[in-house]
């Protein structure tokens, strides 16, 4: 099965950047939809964005003009840049995939997170 690998968290100032990637391997008929999920401490699980195998993305409100999420289908990688860091970003992140498994569909695979603080 599928595995994901993210890397790219860590601490930064408010205002501040980071680009979070994500590599997967051991996908036979490729991967499908890949997003990007977060949790902060005592919060449920929420989207942050999503994007298809062809490159259409999904962003939630609260992250929309400040995050841009893409992919290289080549190198089964997603990305997620983020700009203008505020401290109520601070949460683990995970990284999701649809993993294509012929022929039944596809299977949801998580990454283990990565956590990103932001500091005022």
């Amino acid at each position: 099965q599928v595995q994901l690998v993210e890397s790219g968290g860590g601490l930064v100032q408010a205002g501040g950047s980071l680009r979070l990637s994500c590599a997967a391997s051991g996908s036979r008929f490729g991967i499908k939809t890949m997003g990007w999920y977060r949790q902060a401490p005592g919060k449920q699980r929420e989207l942050v964005a999503s994007i298809t195998s062809s490159g259409s993305t999904n962003y939630a409100d609260s992250v929309k003009g400040r995050f841009t999420i893409s992919r290289d289908n080549a190198k089964n990688t997603v990305y997620l840049q983020m700009n203008s860091l505020k401290p109520e970003d601070t949460a683990v992140y995970y990284c999701n995939a649809e993993n294509i498994v012929a022929p039944e569909g596809y299977l949801e695979v998580w990454g283990q997170g990565t956590l990103v603080t932001v500091s005022s």
